[in-house]
């Protein structure tokens, strides 16, 4: 794991979208296309609003989501609709956003559909990350229902998840498909949430799921 520091968000947030620029671009000289995987959430948004704007071959770009809530797009907690408005703009609205979500009454209706698109962006060229103070990431919840089998090597690219520490059922991509990033940035503030990650260090992944992911991840903090 490395370990960025930061004196301010703001500087953090410009930092990481150009550094994630730079990946991306790296990808597009050496193939044909590029996939970028990024959280809902709260913390994203000022990535977003920078990094839409870059100077990108955004036309071979996939941007999909790590997690979604199963809520209709138009409700303010819909991730999908935090990266159309802060992501899917300026610049980036060339990319090609590739569904998370479908207008099913549970996830698990919309898994066959969902699978099938995203296949072909896999595996990911650049994940972004957040976490939770409980040490979640993605829709990986410590005692979610069904954590044990979305953090086996064997699970499939897509599950369903609920847990007391979420709002509605959701959809995360599993840790096999997260851990198979060829970049990975975890981005978290705050001393509560450093806090978090040095006790995930210690702990196996189904107590902290994002201990799955430092590895190969570089972090990025700001107080």
């Amino acid at each position: 794991m490395i370990f960025n520091e930061y004196p301010d968000r703001e500087l953090m947030f410009l930092a990481v979208a150009n550094k994630v620029a730079g990946e991306l671009g790296d990808f597009l000289r050496r193939q044909e296309r590029a996939s970028l995987c990024v959280p809902g959430g709260t913390t994203p948004g000022p990535i977003f609003d920078v990094l839409s704007d870059v100077e990108l071959d955004w036309g071979r770009v996939g941007v999909f989501l790590s997690d979604e809530r199963w809520l209709p797009e138009t409700a303010p907690r819909s991730n999908t609709r935090l990266i159309r408005e802060r992501l899917m703009v300026n610049k980036a609205a060339e990319a090609t956003l590739v569904p998370m979500h479908l207008d099913t009454a549970t996830p698990e209706q919309a898994l066959e559909a969902l699978t099938a698109g995203l296949e072909p962006w896999l595996p990911i060229s650049v994940l972004i990350l957040g976490m939770g103070a409980d040490m979640h990431t993605a829709s990986l919840f410590p005692g979610a229902d069904r954590l044990a089998d979305a953090m086996d090597s064997r699970a499939p690219m897509l599950m369903p998840m609920r847990a007391a520490g979420a709002d509605e059922p959701r959809l995360t991509l599993t840790a096999p498909v997260l851990a198979g990033a060829m970049s990975t940035h975890l981005v978290i503030f705050g001393p509560e949430k450093r806090a978090a990650l040095e006790r995930a260090e210690k702990l196996d992944s189904l107590e902290a799921p994002v201990r799955a992911f430092l590895g190969e991840a570089t972090v990025h903090w700001a107080e």
